[in-house]
């Protein structure tokens, strides 16, 4: 590893003294991804990357994930910087020298970059070790793809003693400006809900509906019934989204099947808009099934909460930024985005801000770069630096002044 001498203003000239040692754990874990809550082999990479430093680690039993502990050399506030480790289950197609070893698997929404990012933090920090006062917590977090990991962390304890005052996650976007930086006080990313629907009838043969009750149109009738009832009951400025990704019925063309299938997602922004829209959702496909001589079950499954950052941690991390880079690094997020995260668990319990890193690949125009969980996700690793740097500064404003300062 790379020696660093850090002075007060050079986290940035700290990151890119780090630079090949980030890129290349960023490579090494995307060549080798893993799914879900156990990923020991990127685990035992970050561990073997920061084997030397001053960290008290901690895991839990329920994922691989760990919890690393930076003591300064006095006492104060406790900041925690988490990413995450998990890989995605698709083919990787990007041609690179280091894509993706494991059939069917690939790092598509930066998570390689996100954990060798905070090692290299990591590694920054302990060299200023003498000059903090306070704790850093580094949360290396596996299961974010939909496995709930940040929620078995905090219910393995690994968030307490100390529990952290402010917490903070960089996320990389493909199609954003390269080396900026945005968030915005509130929600920023959607709640996530897994909505099934079970239409059943009664079969028969396909010359002769009128002696069945055929479950085909009736689910068809139910997924245009929620779009109804999503824009003329569901506030426009609390918005939700339903989208039915999957129908499934019947067996041959000449068969009424019995039943027919639905499958999609729920997204919304609110608890209370969540709310709504699992009850009218659940309300309008019995009762269109029910006109029609049908029964429908309809099973919710809920994902991650809505993600909210607080408005003080926002601008800490503002600030933060723009001491290192600039005003114009920064650039205000007007409205959410309706994807998911399970930082949002963490959000839950503590202060705090997820903030997003342009990475768009060089030479490509950021809006039409592929995005994430693209098969062709590609990043500019030259911004990783700017990353490091940020986690940084982020967790030094934090610990000198809090929200305040």
């Amino acid at each position: 590893m790379n020696d660093i001498a850090v002075h007060p203003a050079g986290w940035l000239a700290a990151a890119e003294a780090l630079q090949p040692d980030t890129v290349a754990l960023r490579r090494a874990i995307h060549a080798e991804p893993e799914l879900g809550l156990q990923t020991p082999r990127t685990m035992a990479k970050v561990r073997a990357a920061l084997a030397d430093l001053p960290l008290e680690w901690k895991q839990g039993k329920s994922t691989t994930g760990a919890v690393a502990a930076l003591r300064g050399a006095r006492p104060g506030r406790t900041v925690l910087l988490r990413g995450d480790m998990d890989a995605l289950p698709m083919p990787e197609d990007t041609g690179l020298p280091f894509r993706s070893r494991v059939e069917g698997t690939m790092h598509a929404c930066g998570h390689d970059a996100h954990t060798a990012m905070l090692a290299s933090a990591a590694r920054a920090l302990c060299a200023r070790r003498g000059e903090l006062a306070g704790t850093v917590l580094f949360m290396f977090q596996p299961g974010e793809e939909g496995f709930h990991g940040a929620k078995l962390m905090i219910d393995d304890g690994l968030l307490a003693d100390p529990a952290p005052d402010a917490a903070f996650a960089l996320h990389i976007m493909p199609n954003a400006p390269a080396g900026s930086f945005g968030s915005r006080a509130g929600p920023l990313l959607a709640s996530a809900d897994t909505l099934s629907v079970s239409v059943r009838g009664k079969g028969g043969h396909a010359s002769m509906p009128h002696h069945a009750i055929d479950p085909v149109p009736v689910a068809c009738e139910i997924v245009t019934a929620i779009q109804v009832f999503v824009t003329r009951r569901i506030d426009i400025f609390d918005p939700v989204v339903v989208t039915i990704a999957k129908i499934d019925g019947g067996s041959t063309n000449n068969v009424i099947p019995e039943s027919a299938h639905l499958l999609g997602t729920i997204r919304a922004l609110s608890d209370e808009s969540r709310a709504a829209i699992h009850e009218g959702v659940e309300r309008v496909a019995q009762n269109v099934a029910r006109a029609h001589g049908c029964e429908a079950v309809v099973e919710i499954r809920k994902g991650f909460p809505v993600t909210v950052c607080d408005a003080r941690a926002v601008r800490v991390a503002e600030r933060a930024v723009g001491g290192l880079f600039g005003e114009g690094a920064w650039l205000p997020m007007e409205s959410p985005i309706m994807g998911a995260e399970d930082f949002s668990y963490v959000l839950q319990r503590v202060p705090g801000a997820m903030m997003f890193l342009g990475v768009c690949p060089e030479g490509q125009m950021w809006k039409s770069a592929c995005p994430c969980h693209s098969n062709r996700m590609a990043l500019n690793e030259t911004t990783l630096a700017r990353g490091v740097a940020a986690h940084c500064a982020i967790a030094e404003t934090f610990l000198a002044g809090g929200f305040d300062g």
